[in-house]
């Protein structure tokens, strides 16, 4: 059940939770927390109705790791839990600009019913909340199940509007929204399930199927994504961008998640306060608490591509603290191994420039990296040339 607290923010905005009548618990009544084994499809087979349109989900507004097995491949210590400490987020922009979006009016228009996913085993765990691999009506799904807290009035707007943003969002870098549960015992978020997991857990992995071909391709489907959230009307901005947050489907294709701290940029800047994100990953004048925009995305996208060469954590030897001296204070870079090649170091170089304003936007990125991927391909076909072996043909590997 929800606290009194809740109940009178929720009463004040004229909010009601669907009632305990519409809803299945599956019968027993004992946990919150589900089954970590796949059950027995038997109940997808029932006939399910149309679900009727309910009121926004109400959740709070903390970081979540993906189904990315953070917990075990990311970085060790508190650091992705760095939100309890004195950093850096931006203010929920609730209050007047905020309504323009109109999130009262835009509410959820559907619902995913608990009883209608059959949850699977753990595949990630966050500062609020848990990530399973589920099926719905037989398709694999992801579901982050929110664990219950005390709501407060800046929790609830927050999350109304990362709800009502992750529902326009349509990109095929950009991680699906499918729906949500909504009940007095259970508020999750469901997404598309993408089997390969976090672009940080492959790189962790170091597998060797990265090939620099594919790595290429990999950084060209972020660059789509958050070029495509940019230019957005009004722009969104991430404020998260790191490894952890893009995952990987079955085709290697990237893909934009994470969308807890995004905000629309309604005003010139956007002005941090309160201590969330990842500090590795972010821009100088974030960690140094100033005003920032979309320009802030792309240092991070820098931080990635960096990832991507050196298949490290970034700044693994220093704790929050230095890293906000370092990179904010001190004007420090991550090192960019000798061997790289030099357009993709300069890339990565122009992303960290100190003056927001003088870092390309996705689209210079985007158009960059494809001149790129067209000299690998040149590359690759005068290598077979000179090997004697396959002249004028290219393998779907060169692509």
């Amino acid at each position: 059940m929800f606290s009194s607290k809740a109940e009178v923010l929720l009463a004040k905005k004229g909010i009601s939770w669907p009632r305990k009548g519409r809803e299945n618990d599956g019968g027993s009544g004992k946990s919150n927390i589900p089954s970590t084994h796949l059950h027995d499809k038997q109940a997808n087979d029932q006939s399910h109705q149309r679900v009727p349109v309910v009121q926004p989900i109400i959740i709070p507004d903390c970081q979540d790791t993906k189904y990315a097995h953070s917990s075990k491949y990311e970085f060790s210590g508190s650091w992705w839990t760095f939100n309890n400490t004195s950093s850096i987020s931006s203010t929920s922009t609730i209050g007047s600009p905020i309504e323009r979006v109109d999130y009262e009016a835009d509410c959820l228009d559907y619902e995913i019913l608990w009883e209608d996913l059959v949850i699977g085993e753990q595949v990630g765990q966050g500062s609020c909340g848990t990530v399973y691999h589920a099926l719905w009506y037989g398709s694999d799904v992801a579901v982050k199940l929110f664990s219950k807290q005390e709501y407060s009035e800046e929790m609830i707007n927050t999350f109304r509007q990362e709800v009502s943003l992750m529902k326009k969002l349509r990109h095929p870098s950009i991680i699906l929204f499918m729906g949500a549960v909504a009940s007095e015992e259970r508020l999750c978020i469901v997404t598309e399930f993408l089997p390969r997991g976090s672009l940080f857990q492959l790189l962790q992995k170091d597998t060797g199927k990265l090939d620099p071909r594919r790595k290429l391709n990999m950084a060209i489907d972020i660059a789509r994504g958050m070029n495509y959230l940019h230019n957005s009307i009004p722009t969104i901005v991430h404020r998260d961008l790191k490894s952890s947050n893009l995952l990987v489907d079955k085709n290697w294709t990237v893909k934009v998640a994470d969308f807890g701290l995004s905000r629309l940029k309604l005003e010139t800047f956007l002005t941090t306060k309160g201590g969330k994100g990842t500090p590795q990953w972010m821009a100088p004048e974030v960690l140094r608490s100033e005003p920032s925009n979309e320009k802030s995305d792309v240092y991070s996208y820098g931080v990635v591509l960096w990832e991507l060469v050196t298949h490290k954590i970034p700044w693994d030897t220093l704790n929050p603290m230095q890293i906000i001296a370092a990179v904010g204070f001190m004007d420090r870079r991550l090192e960019i191994p000798s061997n790289t090649d030099p357009h993709w170091a300069s890339i990565i170089e122009s992303c960290w420039d100190s003056d927001p304003q003088r870092r390309p936007s996705f689209q210079e990125l985007l158009e960059r990296l494809q001149d790129l991927q067209k000299q690998y391909v040149v590359q690759a076909r005068t290598r077979r040339e000179a090997a004697g072996k396959g002249a004028g043909k290219m393998s779907p590997e060169d692509c």
